[in-house]
């Protein structure tokens, strides 16, 4: 089949015909103690380690916002983490939105929000 696709000029095909799944994007608000416990380095090492993209930061209600990309399986991945989060944070609530992707590259740490 994914050599099919490759022969039709299926865009996600590539040389050897495997076509590769599209990426998600999902954003997530993570409520509970999860500033100042390394909440948003641990997601980055996280992202990095599954080669997803996209960023994390501190939001002034004492949330961390994130958006990730990149292969589905991977995003669903760092969402679990997030509802879990480093050791030292106590994740109460997550909220998870799907959003269309946008091809951010790499994985950040941003600047605090001020909300």
């Amino acid at each position: 089949m994914a050599r099919a696709a490759q022969r039709a000029g299926y865009p996600g095909a590539d040389r050897e015909g495997c076509v590769e799944a599209a990426p998600v994007r999902r954003r997530v608000i993570v409520h509970g103690r999860v500033q100042g416990v390394a909440f948003r380095y641990a997601t980055r090492a996280r992202a990095r380690e599954l080669g997803v993209a996209g960023w994390v930061r501190n939001r002034g209600d004492g949330s961390v916002e994130a958006v990730f990309e990149g292969r589905l399986e991977h995003v669903e991945a760092l969402v679990a983490f997030c509802r879990r989060g480093p050791p030292a944070a106590r994740v109460e609530h997550l909220e998870v939105r799907e959003e269309p992707p946008e091809g951010l590259p790499g994985f950040e740490v941003g600047r605090d929000a001020l909300d």
